[in-house]
């Protein structure tokens, strides 16, 4: 799963914190979706969570978007 991959590249994180950061991967990604889309989709999470994002909900919606927006 990439999420846990980039978590594990990025740095140290707890099991609740990984819980968490797989929860929000799962909630957005698609079936359908191609690898690099999934590999842009954990970046975003991980750099949404390590700007200080921790709440679940405002992590799944800012993760939505682009980074830098």
């Amino acid at each position: 799963m990439p999420i846990r991959r980039k978590a594990q590249d990025a740095g140290i994180f707890d099991p609740s914190e990984l819980a968490l950061l797989a929860r929000i991967f799962e909630r957005l990604k698609h079936e359908s979706d191609a690898a690099d889309r999934l590999e842009g989709l954990a970046s975003r999470i991980l750099a949404n969570y390590m700007a200080g994002i921790t709440d679940e909900e405002e992590l799944l919606s800012l993760s939505r978007q682009p980074l830098g927006r």
